[in-house]
């Protein structure tokens, strides 16, 4: 006999326990973006590889190492999306929507990059996340991050969870700020690593997200970009913290959070835990005003950030509990009384196990309060908490049990 079939290497079927978590992250924060006014987009899982290439850069990691990109029977190069930002910018082109904004996006689904798996990272894994675009003033990043806090803080994980907030300033204090980091690191050349003076020739402020523990020590003494900020990017980054302030969100200045390309201007921030061992990142986002028009739209300010449900569903301490169905026995009888409480949104589920002592046993495994024995003369409905029962109508039923 030939051996079963397994998933993917770094994939996973989502059941049971697994599934529930997964639905509640994404049902919670459905829930609550909506209350902030954002609607819901989906956009395809795979694109022109250039909505990617053109967006993350033709030489980051993602690009050249991690994307699921291939050739498609037409010759057309397509990609996995590996991240939800670039296809909803690519949507509000297409269909036209940057003259109608703001446009306030939530998104949810599978993403993919080909890494090494790890906890809590797979190479299909999904994310939620959120996109303003039109807004350029502080407030709006204040508000996107408030909803993200407000998620993590319905899901129970926010005690788990810190916010460190930064601030990339405008193209005037990023290319001070460059000139400052070039100067610095120019002078420890030799002991950067390898991967860090390439950076250092064609992007310096990714040498301050190096891992390295040489360039780790380098980067402690480096410049901050507080120093090089023009005065219209110190004001919105104190706009900023000011909003945050009024929402609420307690934050961090992490004046080491980078974004490697051109079209990140002013916030970036994180919510990271480590909760999960080694500090990780579970929300993450900031501010990207350059993107719409590098996609080829008009110039349309944006903000906006992405979760990973993997790792969000890993903090939470319990798996939702789902209210557990009415369990219908009787055959042909069950089948009426089934799609009648259907129709009145209780959920029922009619027992395929023989006999009214087997579908007990049933119903006593889906952790069930209520059965109803459909017989040709009538209907019973049996307490499974307190094992009494009494005869009762269909009319009598539905009430009961939506109580």
């Amino acid at each position: 006999m030939a051996p079963p079939l397994q998933p993917v290497r770094g994939t996973r079927d989502l059941i049971g326990d697994d599934a529930a978590r997964h639905a509640y992250v994404v049902d919670t924060a459905r829930r609550i973006t909506a209350l902030y006014g954002f609607s819901e987009w989906q956009t395809p899982i795979f694109e022109d590889t250039k909505v990617f290439s053109r967006t993350l850069g033709e030489t980051s990691d993602v690009v050249t190492k991690e994307m699921y990109t291939f050739e498609d029977r037409g010759g057309d190069s397509v990609t996995l999306r590996p991240e939800g930002t670039a296809g909803v910018c690519r949507a509000l082109i297409t269909a036209g929507l940057t003259q109608t904004l703001p446009q306030k996006v939530f998104y949810n689904g599978p993403m993919f990059r080909y890494e090494r798996p790890q906890k809590g990272r797979y190479r299909q894994f999904h994310q939620i996340g959120v996109e303003l675009l039109g807004p350029s003033t502080p407030l709006a990043d204040a508000e996107v991050i408030a909803a993200g806090w407000q998620i993590l803080n319905e899901l129970g994980v926010a005690k788990d969870v810190v916010l460190n907030i930064n601030t990339l300033g405008d193209a005037e204090s990023r290319d001070n700020y460059r000139a400052a980091l070039v100067t610095y690191f120019t002078v420890h050349a030799e002991s950067l690593s390898a991967d860090s003076k390439t950076r250092l020739e064609k992007n310096p402020l990714r040498i301050l997200d190096s891992k390295d523990e040489g360039d780790l020590a380098l980067v402690a003494n480096a410049p901050m970009i507080y120093d090089h900020l023009s005065e219209k990017a110190a004001q919105f980054y104190m706009g900023l913290k000011t909003a945050l302030t009024g929402f609420g969100v307690p934050f961090t200045e992490n004046p080491r959070i980078v974004r490697g390309l051109d079209y990140y201007n002013h916030t970036a921030f994180e919510f990271v835990t480590t909760a999960l061992g080694a500090q990780g990142t579970v929300l993450a986002g900031g501010r990207y005003d350059g993107l719409v028009e590098q996609m080829g739209g008009h110039p349309v300010p944006g903000v906006g950030w992405a979760a990973g449900i993997e790792r969000l569903a890993m903090l939470l301490e319990s798996p939702p509990v789902s209210t557990p169905p009415v369990i219908v026995m009787g055959e042909e009888k069950a089948i009426e009384v089934a799609a009648h409480l259907h129709a009145h949104g209780v959920k029922a589920e009619i027992s395929f196990q023989a006999g009214f002592k087997n579908g007990l046993k049933y119903a006593n495994r889906r952790a069930a309060k209520w059965a109803v024995l459909a017989n040709p003369e009538g209907l019973v409905l049996k307490n499974l908490d307190d094992g009494s029962q009494r005869d009762i109508t269909l009319v009598e039923l539905t009430p009961l049990l939506r109580s």
